[in-house]
């Protein structure tokens, strides 16, 4: 079991590698590892995505990493975030790269910056849609127009980073940067283009001249200039190429979650094996993708269908997942000299059952490796006997000591709880007073061919992709167009089908200004038939269509040419089967919604009188608006948006994200209990079915004011907004366990432990609140005396603290739970 004793030298060895200081640096790397200034180092590392956070948090969540034992912060460089539109730039608020690294410089710790500038499921499409409007545009090919565009934003980036002095060459914290991303992944359907261009970016790369390496994740045929590297589960048995050391830049801490989808969890047992497995077989550089998950603020979630959390069951706010790494990770950097130097040799026991031996200047290091799925295996090594767990790694320090096993958490599970405000208690909720108007669409009723000109419309004959009108400047586009009808034509008559065949993610119709329809996407399937009767009026004839988006699509070869919006046939079609075809009409397009025109989202006082009370509830297209009291404190602020259906929420003018909660996951695929044992994908250890995929939505505190703030929400759906309420955040109960001869450590975060729930020595089932046959009598006495009132406590797992018991277990263990 872990001896403390070589956890506390491992923690001070780790802080002492944080150290960075101003002076410029010279990075480079062997086949083993990096090197800086000539020493071959371990690099531990977190993803955090900039734009996921706000400025005001980014300081907590990069000292929080550094806590748990990283000393480096990953990130993408997000394009179609900094230049939405063509030559238009945005490095303010969350876009602010360089105040970012400067803070994980403040932290003093390094960076990875990855500019891409492709980014994989991170925003709409991964790149700018005006780059596809593009005339001869193909992405990330042999293609002049892309690489131009490309070439202009990478070496923005690089020239801002250098002017900041944020190379690690110049004395800044950036030791590695990443052109592309994962193109080995699609190569092959590019051909010998896709050669080209992978050598052209490379080549193009080089003459930047930043002073650090450049890597290229997923490209096993990467030029020798670059370092190829692995994205996945496991990377344990990846090879890189020649004179390349071994490095893992995305270890999937989790999964990301769809609108309709379940709650993925990835836990901390299978996670820490596969960390530990990686750096057996002799991996130098690793990084959690992600370790701070954050939010899809605005209408910046991709997919499509992502959700706006982008929670990814990230280590920062998962508990025991983050304490359980920290002790890895400490474990890992203490022992850096020899996992970077030293002689490796490994013996295969069979059964998947190996160990490996690092020797460095008469030190050595231990792992031995269990990746059976099944059992745990007991073999001799070295003239001792050891038993290592089904599915993980123990690590010997000393080569004879036990003091680390991925299978054996001993750290703290925080159950978290999301509550009224003290101030809004006994109450259910907030007395929230609701205004509301609707969502005007006059220009719905009035005939394309005599209408003359409309503000913001343009007019085409035909039928055109939403991504070529919209531009990624509104998630709302309005086809509409008219069909005159006399009493001569053959499809008069008093019911038609209106049939539109749409590349939708969800559509609106409406005819002769009255809705008749909507369909969404629930199947993954992003094109769909719509059909529904309409009656027909002698005359003019309006149809309507509305077309919505929820993140485009940006992953896979050519996604760039995947069809949105209403490409047609658009008809209509008469009971004797005749029909009128509209695909060629004359289309009137209108990007947006008119409240976003009349900026109902802002917080204006203009608008204070278009708005009316009596809400009315399950109505469609409706403007909500109400004010509620900061809630006091610290704790993380939520909205509870369940009764809702589809929209988006703004507080205080700022855009917190789509809502979707009437979307609810199907009841298959959840356990109860998540066996860790074997190995994991996005799929295994589901939670949440048949419950709305996203209820909460987070508000930062810096959106907030000192005291009221506004709540605007645009409800596309329908629902009732009497059930919202504002909700904080906070540390319910904790609980832990720990092997005899450890030490289990309790804390409340801020808060003060009010009550032990459980406690036992004895030898209960680890990892469970049982008891067992025996345990000791004193438990909760000498729990309630160690822990309650404090904010944190800490007990020996021994018979020294709990008294003597007479148990057959071979190892006795303390389970607790607290209140807080």
């Amino acid at each position: 079991m872990a001896s403390f004793k070589f956890l506390a030298l491992a923690v001070i060895l780790c802080t002492a590698t944080f150290n960075l200081s101003a002076d410029a640096a010279d990075v480079s790397y062997d086949a083993r590892a990096l090197t800086i200034d000539g020493q071959r180092r371990i690099i531990i590392s977190g993803s955090i995505h900039y734009p996921r956070s706000t400025p005001e948090m980014w300081p907590s969540l990069i000292k929080k990493a550094k806590e748990g034992g990283l000393n480096a912060i990953e990130t993408y460089v997000f394009w179609n975030a900094h230049e939405p539109l063509y030559r238009q730039y945005d490095f303010s608020g969350n876009l602010d790269l360089l105040r970012f690294l400067k803070v994980i410089q403040d932290e003093g710790l390094y960076a990875i910056l990855r500019i891409g500038p492709y980014v994989v499921l991170n925003g709409t499409m991964g790149f700018p849609v005006w780059l596809n409007n593009i005339p001869d545009m193909t992405f990330r090919t042999q293609n002049d127009a892309f690489m131009y565009q490309m070439k202009n934003f990478t070496t923005l980036i690089v020239d801002k980073v250098k002017e900041a002095k944020l190379f690690a060459s110049e004395g800044g914290p950036i030791i590695l940067a990443q052109i592309e991303n994962e193109y080995g992944n699609v190569i092959g359907s590019y051909g010998n283009d896709g050669k080209s261009y992978m050598y052209w970016c490379a080549n193009f790369a080089e003459t930047l001249g930043i002073g650090v390496p450049w890597i290229m994740c997923q490209e096993s045929d990467a030029p020798l200039s670059m370092i190829n590297t692995c994205n996945g589960w496991y990377c344990d048995q990846f090879s890189p190429n020649q004179n390349s050391p071994k490095m893992w830049t995305e270890n999937w801490s989790g999964w990301y979650k769809n609108w309709g989808g379940k709650d993925p969890h990835r836990t901390p047992e299978d996670l820490a094996f596969a960390v530990a497995r990686f750096f057996q077989y002799g991996g130098t550089l690793q990084n959690y993708y992600m370790y701070h998950g954050g939010t899809n603020f605005g209408r910046t979630a991709g997919g499509p269908y992502i959700t706006t959390s982008y929670d990814y069951d990230a280590p920062s706010m998962n508990m025991p997942k983050w304490g359980h790494l920290k002790k890895l990770h400490s474990l890992i950097i203490s022992m850096e000299k020899i996992l970077t130097y030293g002689t490796a040799t490994s013996k295969d026991y069979g059964g998947m059952m190996s160990s490996t031996v690092f020797e460095y200047n008469g030190t050595r290091v231990c792992f031995l490796g269990n990746a059976n799925n099944r059992d745990a295996i007991r073999i001799d090594f070295e003239g001792k006997s050891y038993t290592t767990p089904a599915w993980s790694v123990s690590i010997l320090p000393d080569c004879a000591n036990v003091v680390y096993n991925t299978a054996e958490v001993n750290t703290q599970t925080s159950v978290m709880a999301k509550k009224l405000p003290v101030e809004a208690a006994p109450k259910r909720h907030y007395d929230l007073e609701w205004l509301w108007r609707s969502e005007h669409i006059e220009h719905l009723k009035t005939s394309v061919e005599n209408s003359g000109p409309l503000k913001g419309v343009t007019y085409a004959n035909q039928l055109l992709d939403q991504k070529l009108v919209a531009n990624d400047t509104s998630d709302y586009l309005w086809y509409m167009t008219s069909v005159d009808v006399n009493e001569d034509d053959p499809i008069w008559g008093e019911e038609v089908t209106v049939s539109v065949q749409c590349d939708c993610h969800i559509l609106h119709v409406f005819f002769n200004g009255k809705q008749i329809g909507s369909k969404w996407v629930t199947n993954g399937q992003y094109n769909f038939l719509f059909e529904k009767s309409a009656k027909l009026k002698l005359g003019t004839n309006t149809l309507s269509l509305l077309s919505v988006t929820v993140g485009l699509q940006n992953y896979g070869a050519y996604f760039d040419k995947a069809k949105n919006g209403i490409l047609g046939p658009v008809k209509l079609v008469a009971p004797n089967s005749l029909e009128k075809d509209l695909t060629s009409n004359k289309w009137a397009y209108k990007v947006g919604l008119n409240g976003m025109e009349r900026r109902l989202q802002e917080v204006d006082p203009k608008n204070k009188g278009q708005w009316h009370p009596n809400v009315p509830f399950d109505r469609m297209f409706v403007w909500y608006k109400t004010t509620f009291k900061t809630p006091k404190g610290e704790d993380s602020v939520v909205l509870d948006l369940l009764g809702l259906g589809k929209g988006t929420a703004w507080v205080n003018g700022q855009d917190i994200g789509r809502y979707w909660p009437s979307f609810e996951a199907d009841n298959n695929g959840c356990v109860s209990f998540c066996d860790y044992r074997g190995a994991y994908t996005g799929s295994k250890c589901l939670t949440n079915c048949g419950k709305s995929s996203q209820r909460w939505y987070h508000v930062p505190r810096s959106f907030l004011n000192d005291e009221d703030n506004t709540l605007v929400l645009f409800e596309e759906f329908g629902g009732n907004p009497a059930f919202i309420s504002v909700q904080t955040v906070t540390m319910k109960s904790a609980f832990a366990h720990a092997y005899e001869g450890n030490s289990l450590e309790l804390s409340c975060q801020g808060r003060v432990i009010s009550k032990v729930k459980f406690a036992s020595f004895g030898n209960g089932t680890y990892g469970s609140l049982v008891k067992g046959s025996c345990n000791s009598p004193n438990s909760l006495s000498v729990v309630k005396k160690a822990c309650l009132g404090k904010e944190s406590c800490s007990i020996d797992a021994s018979e020294r603290t709990f008294g003597h018991i007479a148990c057959d277990a071979p190892m006795k263990n303390l389970a607790v739970e607290v209140e807080c």
